[in-house]
């Protein structure tokens, strides 16, 4: 199977020697675990079957949460905390998108204009909220950054689960939502456009941006989404997942990369080639920064109110939650991993490849070179 380490194994010498030097360390060190990962470079562990005598290496993974083999077991453990946290109240998905003109400066400055994403949108769906025309209280909203598109390409964006309905001033008494509708999209859309402009005011390069973004329409949607499961199961795995899985991965030239995708508009599986300096540009630019959390929780879904939504829960008729594993904190994706490569795996039954019998773990395999990438 093709993988995208073995692109980054290729083309990735000749891609930091040409744009190293605008290179972020983030990129640079995703770039690193990937082509590392799962290799003699990070260490392993040799195991022999006691009964046929065959030997296996296994080496340990990256665990960079860009790297397409490493994650794929958050994803569940985030979506059984979340169901830990649902009310028995429908629920609504609210999208922001960065307008166009505004994508070439988030490319430049992704931490500074990502968390004015989440505030400037966070802020304008609660000013809404308390407005007595429509819930008159504090919502709760979980938010998931999500940047590229179908083809890689870079289409910075928010997504909000918020429950349909809102606690009153009083912090007890809930205000339910009218049915299908809970905020109009574009008063929500003007607000949100002026948050964003007046927290970007305050920054050096806001004198660079065009004075026409301020006039646009700012995208905003708005829609029901039942129990608010599906939508998490949807949000789920975009959490975990890297803007392109190895599954996509079709070939690999001496200077160009295939990978399939889903067209949004028909759903059909269509193929896109590349040169693998664009295709690396292209997967590169969804490379957080580092430390950077992507999901966040605003209102009574926020980390110091879980009592209080505790509470709640109860009062709508919900029974107590179920205690979750501690491997994800509810209120950070844990970017550490991102500072961990070589992390030893816990102890696990290997089966023999070759006649099935449960092999033993003989010896601990040393990093390459004494440290990680």
């Amino acid at each position: 199977m093709v993988e995208l380490a073995a692109v980054f194994r290729r083309h990735g010498p000749q891609y930091r020697a040409k744009f190293g030097a605008q290179m972020p360390p983030s990129h640079r060190q995703a770039m690193r675990a990937i082509e590392h990962c799962r290799t003699p470079a990070l260490g392993g562990h040799l195991y022999t079957c006691p009964d046929c005598g065959k030997t296996l290496y296994q080496y340990h993974s990256c665990r960079n949460r860009h790297c397409p083999k490493c994650q794929n077991d958050k994803a569940q453990q985030w979506l059984a905390q979340q169901q830990a946290m649902l009310l028995p109240v429908p629920y609504f998905m609210l999208t922001f998108t960065l307008p166009g003109a505004l994508r070439t400066l988030a490319r430049r400055q992704q931490r500074l204009l990502y968390h004015l994403l989440f505030r400037a949108a966070a802020a304008a769906i609660q000013l809404l909220a308390r407005d007595p025309r429509f819930l008159g209280g504090h919502v709760g909203l979980i938010g998931v950054l999500h940047t590229w598109g179908r083809n890689l390409s870079y289409h910075p964006h928010l997504h909000f689960l918020a429950p349909a309905g809102a606690l009153a001033a009083d912090g007890h008494s809930w205000r339910p939502a009218r049915k299908d509708f809970l905020l109009p999209v574009k008063a929500l859309s003007k607000i949100f456009r002026a948050k964003f402009r007046d927290a970007l005011r305050r920054e050096p390069c806001f004198a660079d941006i065009p004075a026409a973004v301020w006039e646009q329409e700012w995208v905003v949607h708005c829609q029901p989404v039942g129990t608010g499961l599906p939508a998490l199961k949807y949000l789920a795995p975009y959490i975990f997942r890297v803007a392109l899985s190895n599954n996509r991965l079709v070939r690999v030239t001496d200077d160009q990369v295939t990978f399939r995708y889903r067209t949004s508009d028909t759903g059909r599986t269509q193929l896109c080639t590349l040169g693998a300096e664009e295709f690396i540009h292209r997967f590169l630019q969804h490379v957080l920064p580092k430390g950077f959390v992507k999901v966040r929780y605003f209102g009574f879904l926020g980390p110091g109110c879980r009592p209080q939504l505790a509470a709640l829960r109860q009062q709508l008729g919900c029974s107590p939650a179920r205690q979750t594993p501690p491997a994800l904190a509810p209120d950070s994706e844990a970017p550490r991993t991102e500072q961990s490569p070589a992390v030893t795996p816990p102890q696990q039954v290997v089966r023999c490849p070759a006649c099935g019998q449960t092999m033993q773990r003989q010896l601990l395999l040393p990093v390459v070179g004494g440290q990680p990438p």
